[in-house]
């Protein structure tokens, strides 16, 4: 085919902006509610109610939670209303027409049961942490984890075409997916509340299609530590409990394997003779019974690790997503800091309350100083000294400051900005203390 007639071909297909008009056409909305625990509705009669409620309020910018509401039949039925998932990192918020758009409303409520436990032996070793999902263990934590690319999303968008491939019965000798997602990267980043937070949104997401979720935890230290001179016997008992609830088909089943290093530990330490050959046994076990699970149509297997490098090929080679968690940035800790001390506002720890700008609204004021912004300023330089530390760390930092700085309530926001200051370096003091010892 010459250049001429490539020409032609390229001329003889619709413009571009067509595509990506129809693209943007097709965008959906996702509103999640909350049904209230007490409430026996129907969720189709909720879905309506909320479709009125979205059209009557015409417009939306960015992300919003309703709570409070006039209607007395939705205030007694639904604990809140949230659009969720629309503002991303490094994308300026768009007015959205609730009239017109295409709203997909996701009604749940949730368990209060807590963490069960999976045990094999006979000594009652627990093998597994098992909840069912949604699980109020884990109400707010997606939206409590914040990241300068759009990992959430991403993460989010590969499960839900996982999910629907499946559904639909696409052929996987002919298009290949394995359904496991590998998280790496330093301790305290958030990669175990991610997946615990992605199994939690995902069986919001497909309330339609699962009743619930189950969420299945395995403590790989027990699995690759005490169990290798049982060999992999035990490792497919409890694959075998897990798939007794991939076969329920109203159940989306997610497994978590944290620190799945373990595995690779084991597997080079066996093929170098360090460890008996049975330990290798325990780790091909597990390989085979994760190859055995991906056929089920409502599971997806969630991995973590610490030690990138670690990681054996095997196991990496199944992975569809492996996705890098580094710890947060500047921009990431300011919005970790501030929803803290929202929250602390919202409690009346700290008093008077102040309005406090975010990250977006400094940059575009390019963080000149007036007084409006100064507050928000002093948040910023605290969240630039702590940069470094890790995101469990800076999650904890408003309690330790509280706690070694301040005591007593109500404080002022800038006392407590200060304490603030004072408490990051302490945690970079007791860091290098901790390294020369």
């Amino acid at each position: 085919m010459d250049s001429n007639q490539i020409l032609a071909l390229q001329n003889a297909l619709p413009p571009s902006t067509d595509v990506k008009m129809e693209l943007k056409d097709a965008n959906v909305y996702h509103i999640e509610v909350l049904q209230s625990p007490c409430s026996t509705l129907r969720q189709n009669q909720l879905k309506e109610k909320v479709i009125e409620l979205l059209r009557a309020k015409k417009t939306a910018f960015g992300d919003f939670v309703l709570e409070e509401f006039q209607d007395p039949f939705i205030q007694q039925n639904i604990k809140y209303i949230a659009l969720c998932d629309v503002e991303l990192p490094g994308v300026e918020k768009k007015v959205i027409d609730l009239t017109t758009a295409n709203l997909q409303i996701h009604v749940f409520q949730l368990h209060t049961d807590g963490a069960g436990t999976e045990e094999l032996d006979e000594e009652n070793m627990s093998a597994a942490s098992h909840w069912i999902l949604p699980a109020s263990d884990f109400h707010g934590l997606w939206e409590s984890l914040v990241y300068d690319d759009a990992i959430k999303i991403r993460l989010l968008n590969y499960a839900t075409t996982t999910l629907m491939f499946s559904d639909k019965l696409v052929d996987s000798n002919i298009i290949t997916w394995n359904k496991v997602v590998l998280l790496h990267g330093p301790p305290g980043t958030g990669k175990t509340s991610l997946c615990k937070a992605l199994a939690q949104k995902l069986c919001i997401r497909f309330s339609d299609r699962y009743s619930h979720g189950q969420l299945v935890e395995i403590n790989s230290h027990s699995l690759f530590s005490k169990w290798f001179s049982e060999s992999g016997k035990l490792v497919m008992k409890m694959f075998q409990k897990i798939q007794e609830l991939m076969e329920d088909p109203e159940a989306l089943v997610c497994v978590l394997i944290d620190e799945v290093e373990s595995l690779t530990a084991a597997r080079k330490s066996s093929m170098n003779g360090v460890e008996p050959s049975d330990a290798i046994r325990v780790v091909n076990a597990l390989l085979t019974q994760l190859d055995q699970i991906k056929r089920y149509p409502n599971v997806l297997i969630l991995t973590t690790s610490n030690i990138t490098g670690a990681i054996d090929l095997a196991f990496v080679d199944r992975a569809d997503i492996k996705q890098f968690i580094g710890p947060p940035s500047v921009r990431a800790i300011y919005t970790i800091y501030l929803s803290c001390i929202k929250e602390l506002m919202k409690c009346g720890v700290i008093s008077p309350t102040h309005q406090l700008i975010d990250i977006r609204a400094l940059e575009v004021t390019r963080f000149m100083e007036n007084g409006a912004t100064i507050q928000s300023l002093k948040l910023y330089n605290v969240a630039s000294k702590s940069h470094g530390l890790s995101g469990r760390t800076l999650r904890k930092l408003p309690f330790l400051a509280h706690a070694l700085y301040l005591q007593g309530s109500p404080v002022t926001l800038e006392n407590y900005v200060e304490a603030m200051s004072m408490t990051v370096d302490r945690q970079f003091q007791e860091l290098n203390d901790l390294t020369k010892s």
